[in-house]
């Protein structure tokens, strides 16, 4: 069964998602938007305490479940300091360079209302400082916070009501072009969330059928590592994190289809439930692919920190310049959300996983026999291109 993702609702939660901002610890109004598109998808959103998501989509049994996860949270700053001249020095909420923040229109939240203003270099005046403007170091204590009101000095500016501690949450500057292509700060992670938005329309919509419950999380902090860790229940067997992937030089990920991610900074995916998605991917005729990322940690990491013994992998849409001034293309996001439903009514193959704990009996297998090898003739020029591909071994069994 193929379920067709609706693109124009997808785009349209992206849009009302990127206009929404969220750095961790400022979360409560995304929570509140996607809690209220939940219920009206027809799901019943529970929060917890600080505002972690879960709504269950009911399937054939409860046991066993899967999960689909993706965080609503993004990079921002918080005041570190008020300067003499009346300016805020900072510090990043997330991992992020301050690179990316030089030049960049904020808000900042105060107890006692917003206030805008721009993350200028120490030395921003070329007719100032000339040459110095170039060979200032990069670093968010080579930054500070020029803020649009009138203060000159510490006591002014702590007399409007700015104080340490204050969340600065940065302009997205979001457009979307008529290519498909879509630049905005902070698709990581609001495009994974509409992503997951846009699959629970297309099941609903469908009247689509899922063998277990699907648990669908939002998580609020996973920009400082908390993520999923805790928001995942013990009927909980799988669970799928929706990201970003890395479009750069020396990646295979790409904008356009599905990057299946193979490993992260925290070591390998589960093999059995990465390669579910990669043949879920083929037979759904889905484009993909594979990806290693080196510095990269998701909300699979926090669950499994947490200590949830479950069965975790990653899908991506791939992000250019991830973690500063962010491009993706809509095919990326409708690759991922057709493999997200694909995934939520596949078949549940692995039986053995409703039970914690169980014997080897139906335990899975992974392969271990020599693959079959064919002669290679890269010379012969008549081949073509199809026969010049290598013949693909024989594999064990799995139980997937």
């Amino acid at each position: 069964m193929t379920i067709d993702i609706d693109e124009d609702y997808l785009l349209d939660q992206l849009k009302a998602l990127l206009s929404i901002n969220s750095p961790t610890g400022y979360t409560d109004q995304v929570v509140i938007h996607c809690s209220n598109e939940l219920e009206r998808l027809g799901l019943k959103p529970e929060l917890t305490r600080r505002g972690a998501i879960r709504a269950v989509r009911q399937g054939s049994r409860r046991k066993g479940a899967r999960a689909i996860v993706a965080h609503v949270d993004t990079l921002g700053a918080q005041v570190k300091a008020i300067k003499e001249n009346g300016r805020l020095e900072l510090v990043p909420i997330g991992h992020w360079s301050a690179r990316f923040a030089e030049g960049a229109r904020v808000t900042i939240y105060s107890y006692h209302g917003t206030f805008r203003g721009t993350i200028l270099p120490l030395k921003a005046s070329g007719h100032t400082f000339n040459d110095e403007v170039d060979t200032l170091p990069v670093g968010w204590p080579y930054v500070e916070l020029r803020i649009d009101a009138i203060t000159r000095s510490t006591a002014e500016t702590k007399a409007l009501g700015i104080d340490v501690g204050d969340t600065v949450a940065i302009d997205t500057g979001t457009e979307f072009l008529d290519n498909g292509f879509i630049n905005s700060r902070h698709l990581d992670d609001k495009a994974g969330v509409a992503i997951m938005l846009a699959a629970i329309e297309a099941l609903e919509r469908t009247g689509a059928r899922t063998p277990v419950d699907t648990h669908w999380l939002f998580t609020i902090a996973e920009e400082v590592g908390v993520g999923a860790s805790s928001v995942v229940s013990a009927e909980i067997a799988s669970m799928l994190t929706v990201d970003n992937g890395t479009t750069a030089p020396g990646q295979n990920s790409s904008e356009f289809g599905v990057t299946v991610a193979m490993a992260d900074q925290t070591g390998p995916f589960d093999y059995h439930l990465t390669r579910k998605l990669v043949e879920l991917c083929e037979e759904k005729r889905i484009p993909y692919q594979k990806d290693v990322f080196r510095y990269y940690r998701s909300d699979s990491a926090s669950a499994l920190e947490a200590g949830h013994d479950i069965r975790t992998a990653l899908v991506t849409f791939g992000v250019d310049a991830s973690h500063g001034y962010e491009r993706i293309h809509k095919h990326a996001l409708v690759s991922v959300a057709q493999l997200v439903s694909a995934f939520a009514v596949s078949p549940v193959l692995i039986g053995r996983d409703v039970n914690e704990l169980s014997s080897v009996k139906g335990f899975t297998t992974q392969p271990t026999e020599e693959a079959e090898q064919g002669l290679a003739e890269p010379l012969i020029k008549s081949r073509t291109p199809e026969q010049q591909r290598p013949i693909r071994g024989k594999q064990s069994p799995s139980v997937v």
